[in-house]
Order: C-alpha cells, then structure tokens, then sequence
C-alpha cells in the first residue's frame, strides 16, 4: 500500500527521490561547468565537487533502497536531461551565471538534506541521520565555495548574492541529542 506524502516515511522516500535525481542533475552539469572554467585550481575544485555529488547520489540510492524504494525513472529522465543541458549552457553562458547558478543550487541542496533528516527522525530512521547531514555539510562547503567565487565579481553589485549561509557546525544542532546519545545494547 503506498505511503501518504502526510507520513514521515513516504515524505522521506519523497525527497530523497528528489535528491537522488537532482544529483544526477549536478553531476553533469558540473561535468560541462569544469570544462568551461579557464583557472586550473577553480576547474579541479568543481571536478572534485562533481565527485562529490556523484557520492551523493550512490549514497542517497543506498538510502532509498534501505527503504524499500528507488529512483523515479521519469523523474531520472527528466534530470538527466536538464543536468545535460546546463552542463552545455555552462559552455557558451559565460562564468558569472553558472558560478552564481551553482551557488544558489547548493544551498537548496543544504536545505534538502536538513529536511531529509528531520523526516529521518519524524520517521525513526536515526540512522540515517549521519549521512545525511555528512551530505549536507559537503553542499555546504559546496555553497561556500561559489558564493565566495561569485562574492567578488563586478555583477555581485547589479545582482544581489543570496544569504551566507549559518554556520556549518548549526547543521547538526537541531540532532545533536539523537546523535550523541548513547547506543542501546
């Protein structure tokens, strides 16, 4: 019987579905974004975010089958498609819109995996809470990274930068009483 998107449990499996497609998403575009970045420490750093988002992907994947469910293959097709096409984008767009683009893309990634772990713990999957804010903490980074390459470019005074975001270690804050308790024999 499916679960209602009301439950914790199916609201869950809903946005880890998300995330998964999403990563798919990243990991292409930041394919085709490192191809278009001419500074060779700033193209390393957006591969290595591409890794990192592929990791995520693999571990979201394990998540949803520790459930018992799997990726949408609609919206699989659906995110392959976009992650292609910004990835070529990225190409002829210039280098402010993809850094700025990425930027803002990384931390709605943060809030998914935050929202990801409140429904792992509405939904008693405590041991999910880990992954998914070690996830979270990499987008994070990930966020950092960008806002710090966009913060200083002539357009960041014509287009205004989104909030900084809180401090990394505020992440974990709101699980830090499930996560340090001690484990039951």
């Amino acid at each position: 019987m499916p679960r209602s998107p009301t439950d914790p449990r199916g609201r869950l499996v809903l946005v880890l579905k998300s995330a998964y497609s999403g990563e798919l998403a990243a990991g292409y575009a930041y394919r085709g974004h490192a191809k278009s970045v001419r500074t060779p420490a700033v193209r390393a750093r957006i591969a290595e975010i591409e890794r990192d988002e592929w990791h995520h992907r693999a571990l979201v994947g394990e998540l949803l089958a520790q459930l018992g469910s799997g990726p949408s293959p609609v919206r699989e097709a659906v995110f392959w498609m976009i992650g292609k096409i910004i990835g070529l984008l990225c190409l002829i767009g210039g280098w402010f819109i993809p850094m700025y683009g990425a930027g803002r893309l990384e931390k709605f990634n943060v809030a998914e995996y935050e929202d990801a772990a409140a429904l792992a713990l509405d939904a008693g999957q405590t041991g999910m809470l880990d992954c998914l804010l070690t996830m979270a903490e990499v987008e994070w980074e990930h966020e950092r990274f960008f806002r710090e390459q966009v913060a200083g470019h002539w357009l960041a005074r014509i287009v205004p930068l989104w909030e900084p975001p809180a401090a990394k270690a505020s992440l974990r804050a709101p699980f830090a009483r499930v996560l340090n308790a001690p484990l039951e024999p």
